[in-house]
């Protein structure tokens, strides 16, 4: 059979047979749509944008109507999420009268969220400053603030993990999670937007990082690349399923470095402040203030033509 009279036969019933499994199975059409999560990546270039005005955009700026830009920038991310947060609170059912029609308390909840969320981008902003000072400050590699700016993986995850952290904690399921995959899927960095992370914050290279979600971090802390900062096991409920909720991940405390390849686990576990963490260290327990963790120097052989 020729593929044109294939596709003309078979491909209506392959087509059914999908559709009957993505209404049987699938939910997000229930939830954000199919184009969801394209809908977030907008938001975040719009809320990008107004936090580093021509940084995220394909075109040169006129600086003379920044003022304008950024809040087109914030108007236009708010009606987009707006519409998204009310989409998500449509599933629950106390967001819907007898009629199935939404109700004026749960879309008043979803402007209470965006309004809540654009209050902080100063606070924002100014956090995501001093990360980039820290980048600056901690990197012999960097000539300027700049650079940083336009070209680092720490401050593309930062600005993108700064929010999705404030909607995470006003209790908005689903788009922090989209919003922290998508800078792991552009940087390498997996940062959980449940994370609690202090302000001067810098992880150099980046590739490789993994921050769970119970995982608090204090301030002026420094991460190399490859390191994970996770969980040593999980409690498990009587069926056998690991039980959400509890904390699962590491404590860091001020003014930390932890090298490249160091994994830290478990929620019991606690790194005093002035420590630093070595390369390719596997700690589970707690260590006390002023600490400095290392693995044996490896002795290699060296062997020339000489010899």
């Amino acid at each position: 059979m020729k593929l044109n009279e294939w596709l003309n036969s078979e491909i209506p019933g392959i087509a059914q047979s999908l559709e009957e499994i993505n209404r049987s199975n699938f939910f997000i059409e229930k939830t954000i749509g199919f184009a969801g999560k394209e809908y977030i990546y907008s938001v975040l270039h719009h809320l990008r944008s107004a936090l580093f005005p021509g940084v995220f955009d394909k075109h040169p700026i006129d600086e003379a109507k920044v003022n304008i830009m950024i809040g087109n920038n914030l108007r236009m991310a708010a009606l987009i999420l707006r519409d998204l947060v009310v989409k998500i609170l449509v599933n629950k059912a106390d967001c819907k009268d007898e009629s199935m029609q939404i109700n004026e308390e749960c879309k008043e909840q979803a402007d209470e969220v965006v309004i809540q969320l654009l209050n902080q981008f100063p606070n924002i902003r100014t956090a995501l400053q001093k990360d980039i000072q820290a980048a600056f400050d901690g990197d012999p590699a960097a000539i300027s603030t700049e650079e940083i700016l336009l070209s680092y993986p720490s401050n593309e995850a930062l600005s993108i993990y700064r929010i999705a952290h404030e909607l995470y904690c006003m209790g908005v399921p689903i788009i922090p999670r989209i919003m922290s995959e998508y800078a792991h899927q552009l940087t390498g960095i997996d940062i959980h937007p449940g994370a609690t992370i202090g302000e001067y914050f810098f992880i150099d290279h980046g590739t490789g990082v993994v921050i769970g979600e119970t995982c608090t971090i204090g301030k002026n802390v420094k991460l190399y690349q490859g390191v994970t900062l996770g969980a040593k096991s999980f409690s498990l409920d009587e069926h056998g399923n690991p039980i959400k909720g509890v904390k699962r991940h590491p404590d860091i405390g001020d003014n930390v470095v932890i090298y490249a390849g160091a994994t830290i686990l478990g929620g019991d576990t606690a790194i005093g402040h002035d420590s630093i963490i070595g390369g390719n260290v596997w700690l589970t327990h707690s260590v006390p203030p002023y600490s400095k963790v290392y693995n044996a120097q490896p002795s290699p052989v060296i062997k020339t033509d000489n010899v």
